[in-house]
């Protein structure tokens, strides 16, 4: 079973039962609650049409107990029947076995696989990693979805402090990403909350790191959230965005994957919420997060509001005519530009 010492579902407010990293529970009637839910006369309002998640950060459907069960292969079989576009989130190999399911899936709607990582050094994957694919029996299985034309991303998440996050390990890690054709990479910095998760990972650290641990003290001073001082995440999205930029690879899904599937209103909010953290990134300010949140309230198409766009809080002159090339376009030169390192 994947045990990663960095997880912080091991943090109590997940309210975990039995051993966290060796004890599962099955949700053994997950599939028939599932189609519940997707039965369209059941619901008040129609689904938002966008990619089903299927995996998170803390919950891998793809655990090593899924090859009795098979549950999230019958949910991909079930999510095809309902034609609905899915995005896997794991870091096991286990995967390829469900091809088949997402190749349909794929040419009737869109597939993408992604896989986390911390890095792709194997030494230390075997430290911070136990019970989970090698990080090259990853990369090899990205190579078999990119060569059944399927889309791929890295989750490089998180980055664990002093360790995955140099210039070096994270430049590796990019370049073999870039290696097997990776689409996109999400990147994030690590979190320790207080309590059990913060215990568990400092014990192993001082394992293997012991030298780290006053480092540790400096930058994690019990936040609430089990974040690092802004300080540290600063530098860190600054080394990233360098990297990113000189490597030419998209820090968020690019708007080819997303942009025929969601609604016109959906497709201008994420755009623009991709500019801010992408303007963000960089150091910079940016008015389009608090744009893209007055949009989501909004229930009314957008483009039966063009005469009247300047009078939604938070659209200013650019943001309108970023937004008036969306409708028109499907995207934006600007955003576009931040993207793909145009600019």
């Amino acid at each position: 079973m994947n045990n990663c010492v960095y997880c912080d579902g091991r943090a109590e407010g997940y309210y975990v039962e039995d051993e966290f990293g060796s004890d599962v529970s099955v949700k053994i009637n997950a599939i028939e609650v599932l189609r519940r839910e997707l039965d369209p006369k059941r619901k008040r309002t129609p689904f938002k049409r966008g990619y089903v998640m299927v995996g998170g950060g803390v919950g891998d459907s793809y655990q090593p107990i899924e090859e009795k069960y098979e549950l999230t292969r019958k949910t991909l079989s079930l999510l095809s029947e309902k034609k609905l576009p899915v995005h896997i989130l794991t870091k096991s190999t286990l995967v390829k076995r469900d091809a088949d399911i997402l190749e349909e899936i794929n040419e009737t709607n869109r597939a993408i696989v992604s896989f986390s990582f911390s890095s792709t050094d194997e030494k230390i994957s075997r430290v911070f990693e136990p019970g989970v694919p090698s990080p090259i029996k990853r990369l090899e299985t990205i190579s078999f979805f990119k060569n059944k034309g399927i889309a791929c991303g890295m989750f490089l998440l998180p980055v664990i402090p002093f360790i995955t996050d140099t210039k070096a390990v994270m430049e590796k890690t990019i370049q073999d990403a870039k290696d097997v054709g990776i689409d996109f990479i999400i990147f994030g910095g690590m979190t320790l909350k207080e309590g059990k998760q913060k215990e568990y990972f400092l014990n192993i650290l001082k394992q293997y790191y012991p030298k780290l641990i006053p480092e540790y003290h400096m930058i994690y001073k019990a936040d609430k959230w089990g974040q690092a001082v802004h300080e540290y995440y600063d530098q860190l999205n600054l080394s990233y965005h360098i990297l990113m930029k000189h490597y030419k690879i998209p820090k968020r899904i690019p708007p080819e994957l997303f942009k025929d599937i969601l609604s016109e209103n959906d497709l201008v909010i994420v755009i623009l919420e991709h500019i801010d953290y992408l303007l963000k990134l960089e150091g910079k300010k940016s008015p389009f997060g608090y744009a893209a949140y007055q949009l989501s309230q909004i229930k009314e198409p957008l483009s039966n509001m063009l005469h009247k766009l300047d009078t939604i809080r938070g659209v200013g002159k650019t943001t309108e005519n970023i937004i008036r090339e969306i409708l028109t376009t499907g995207s934006s030169n600007y955003y576009e530009n931040l993207l793909w390192y145009r600019v």
